[in-house]
C-alpha cells in the first residue's frame, strides 16, 4: 500500500497568526534605522518644546484650547502627553509607538480587505506596511497623526461593516452597538487627523462597488458621520488660516492653478507608488501656468482616466473605478482646493497619501493574486514571483529611506541632495548649524535661501543676524534693513537690526529699533531689557528702569534682566530694591559672582 502523505498546509488560523507575526517583524526590520533616530523638524513644537505636555493643566489645554498646540489634533497630543511621562525626551519610545501603530494599521487593512472578499489582502497589507512612501509618516514623530488616525479609520470601517455589511440587502442591519463603536472610533480618527473625514464617502463607495448602487437607506446611518466630517473639516480650515498661517502670497492661487495642482499631484502620487525612487522630504514647488498645454494635460488625463473607467465598468468590473475614486477622494484635502501650510514650499508630500494609497495597492495586489491563481504557467509563476519579491524590495527601500530621518541635520542634507533648490531646507539647516556655533556654514545656507527666494523676509533676517555674529556689521545692517522693507512688522528682523546697531556703536539707532520691537511686541523681554539698559546708560534712568521692570514682569526667570534692573535701581538711588533684584538673580543663577559682589558692596555701604 502507498502511504498517504501528511497535508503540510497550515490551518487558516495558524496561517494568519504566522503572517501577522511576519508582517510585524518585517515592518520592524524595515524601520530599524528609524528606531535609533532622534527628533527632526516640527518635533520640537509637537513634543520636545511643547509646553502643554508638561502638566495636567496642559492636558486640559490640549483638548479645550485650539491653538495651544501646533494643530488641533487633541488625540495625537494626548498620546505625546502620555509618552512624555513614560519616556521623557528619549525618542526611542515615540518611534516604537509610531512603528507599532503603522503595523497595526497594516493588519487592520488586511482584515478590512478580507472582510470585503478582496483577493491578495495579505499582499496588500505587506505592501502598505513596507512601501517607502510611508516612511515619512512612520519615521517622523510629528506624523503620529497619520499612523494613529489610520488605525482608527480602518477600525471604524470594520465596525461599520459589522453593522451594515457592504454586500447586504438594502436596509439589512446588524447590532447597533457596532454602529456606535464605528462612530466613536471615527470621532477618534477625526481628532487625530481630519483627512479621515473622507471615510463616510468611502463607505458609500464600497457599497457601490459591492452591489452597483447606493440606496437611500444606506445614507441614514452615515448622516452623523457626515456631519462630523463637515464640522472637523471646517474647524481645520479655520485653524490652518488663523493659527498655522496658511495665508498670503504662497496660497493666493486662482481656480485654474488649483486645478493644475490637483491634476499633477494625482499623477505624482501614483507615480511614486509605482516607482518609489528619489523620495524627498520636500519636493520642488511647481511653477504654475494655466496657459501651458503640457500642464493642462495632467488634469485632463486624470478626468479622462475616470471617465474611461466609468465607461468600462461593465466590461472590467467596478473595482478599478472604485480604487481610482477612493484614491482621488481621499487625496482631496491635499490637492490644492484648500490651503495647507506645506504649500508654502511644495504642493506634494509623501505623508499626504498615507491612506489614499490603499486604493491602488489593494487593486494591484488583487490583480497579482488573481493572476497567481490561474492554471500554473508562465503568467501565474511570474505573478507569484512578483508577489514574493515586491514586499522584500519595498522593505529594503524603506530601510534605506529611514536612514534619512536619523536627525534633523541628516534630513535636511538628504533633502538638499535631492532638491538643491529647497529654500526651506537651506533655512532650517542654517538654523541648526547656527545653534551649533557653525555660523560660517549657516550663513552660506541662509544666503542660498534668499538667493532662491529673494522676497523671503525671514531669510534676510537670518542672514543679517549671522553676518552680525561674524562681525560683518555693514553687511548685516543692509540685510536686516532689506528684511524689514519686505516685512515691516517682522519682530525678529527688527530685534536683530537693533542688536547690530548696538554692536556697531550706533546707540541712538539701536534705541530707536528696540522701541520699534517693543511697539510690535510689548512683552518682548529681551528688547525691553536691552532698551532699558541703553536708556540707563545714557542717563534716562526713570524710563530705563520702567522698561527693565516690564522685562522681568514679562519673563520672571530672566536673570540678566533682574541684574540690569538692580543696576538701574542703584543708579536711581534705590539700594534696597536693587538688593532685592540682585537676590532674585542669585536665586536663578547662584554661580553669578559679579552680582554676588554687587550685593555684597550694597550691604557694606552705610545707610
Amino acid at each position: 500500500m502507498t502511504r498517504r502523505r501528511a497535508n503540510p498546509v497550515l490551518s487558516p488560523k495558524l496561517r494568519d497568526l504566522v503572517l501577522s507575526l511576519l508582517l510585524v517583524a518585517a515592518t520592524t526590520i524595515a524601520y530599524l534605522p528609524a528606531l535609533t533616530a532622534g527628533f527632526v523638524w516640527d518635533d520640537d513644537s509637537h513634543v520636545t518644546a511643547n509646553p502643554t505636555l508638561g502638566s495636567a493643566d496642559g492636558l486640559r489645554r490640549i483638548w479645550t484650547e485650539p491653538g495651544a498646540t501646533p494643530q488641533y489634533y487633541p488625540l495625537v497630543h494626548t498620546t505625546f502627553w502620555v509618552e512624555r511621562r513614560l519616556f521623557g525626551l528619549e525618542p526611542l519610545g515615540y518611534h516604537l509607538d509610531n512603528v507599532a501603530l503603522h503595523a497595526i494599521t497594516a493588519l487592520l487593512l488586511v482584515a478590512a480587505l478580507r472582510r470585503l472578499g478582496l483577493p491578495g489582502a495579505w499582499l496588500a497589507g505587506f505592501v502598505f506596511a513596507l512601501h517607502p512612501v510611508q516612511v515619512e509618516s512612520v519615521a517622523w514623530i510629528s506624523e503620529r497623526k497619520n499612523v494613529l488616525s489610520g488605525a482608527l479609520y480602518l477600525a471604524a470601517a470594520l465596525c461599520y461593516w459589522r453593522f451594515a455589511p457592504p454586500d447586504a440587502a438594502p436596509g439589512e442591519r446588524g447590532s447597533r452597538r457596532f454602529w456606535l463603536a464605528a462612530v466613536v472610533l471615527y470621532g477618534g480618527a477625526l481628532l487625530a487627523k481630519t483627512v479621515t473625514a473622507s471615510l463616510p464617502a468611502a463607505l458609500l463607495l464600497v457599497r457601490y462597488w459591492k452591489i452597483g448602487r447606493v440606496d437611500r437607506r444606506d445614507l441614514g446611518p452615515l448622516l452623523l458621520p457626515f456631519a462630523m466630517s463637515v464640522a472637523a473639516g471646517l474647524t481645520t480650515i479655520r485653524l490652518e488660516l488663523h493659527h498655522v498661517g496658511a495665508v498670503g502670497e504662497s496660497w493666493d492661487l486662482s481656480v485654474a492653478e488649483r486645478i493644475l495642482i490637483a491634476g499633477r499631484a494625482l499623477w505624482f502620487y501614483l507615480g511614486k507608488l509605482v516607482w518609489p525612487v528619489e523620495l524627498s522630504f520636500i519636493y520642488p514647488r511647481w511653477d504654475l501656468d494655466a496657459g501651458d498645454p503640457v500642464q493642462l494635460l495632467f488634469p485632463i488625463a486624470a478626468v479622462a482616466g475616470i471617465v474611461v473607467l466609468i465607461l468600462l465598468r461593465d466590461r472590467i468590473g467596478r473595482a478599478p473605478l472604485t480604487a481610482a475614486l477612493y484614491f482621488t477622494g481621499t487625496l482631496v484635502p491635499a490637492l490644492g482646493f484648500v490651503n495647507v501650510y506645506p504649500f508654502r514650499f511644495s504642493f506634494v508630500a509623501d505623508h499626504f497619501q498615507y491612506l489614499a494609497c490603499i486604493g491602488p495597492i489593494a487593486l494591484a495586489s488583487a490583480g497579482l493574486a488573481i493572476l497567481g491563481r490561474r492554471p500554473w504557467g508562465a503568467v501565474a509563476r511570474l505573478a507569484t514571483a512578483v508577489a514574493v519579491a515586491l514586499p522584500i524590495a519595498l522593505g529594503a527601500l524603506s530601510w534605506q529611506r529611514s536612514h534619512a530621518f536619523a536627525d534633523a541635520e541628516t534630513l535636511w542634507l538628504d533633502t538638499l541632495d535631492r532638491n538643491p533648490d529647497a529654500w526651506m531646507a537651506h533655512t532650517n539647516l542654517g538654523v541648526l548649524l547656527d545653534r551649533a556655533g557653525r555660523t560660517h556654514e549657516a550663513h552660506d545656507h541662509y544666503a542660498a535661501a534668499v538667493r532662491l527666494r529673494p522676497a523671503y523676509a525671514e531669510g534676510w533676517s537670518n542672514l543679517g543676524a549671522a553676518a552680525a555674529r561674524l562681525g560683518r556689521l555693514p553687511e548685516a545692517i543692509d540685510d536686516l534693513e532689506r528684511a524689514l522693507r519686505l516685512d515691516p512688522e517682522n519682530v525678529d528682523a527688527a530685534m536683530n537690526l537693533a542688536n547690530a546697531f548696538y554692536t556697531a556703536g550706533r546707540v541712538d539707532d539701536a534705541v530707536g529699533w528696540y522701541r520699534r520691537v517693543v511697539a510690535l511686541a510689548p512683552d518682548h523681554a529681551a528688547a525691553l531689557n536691552n532698551l532699558g539698559v541703553l536708556l540707563v546708560e545714557r542717563g534716562d534712568l526713570a524710563e530705563g528702569v520702567a522698561h527693565l521692570e516690564a522685562a522681568v514682569r514679562s519673563r520672571p526667570g530672566f536673570a540678566r534682566a533682574w541684574a540690569s534692573l538692580g543696576d538701574g535701581l542703584v543708579a536711581l538711588g534705590r539700594p534696597a530694591e536693587a538688593a532685592q533684584a540682585y537676590r532674585r538673580v542669585l536665586a536663578l543663577d547662584p554661580a553669578n559672582l559679579a552680582v554676588r559682589d554687587r550685593l555684597r558692596a550694597l550691604a557694606s555701604e552705610p545707610p
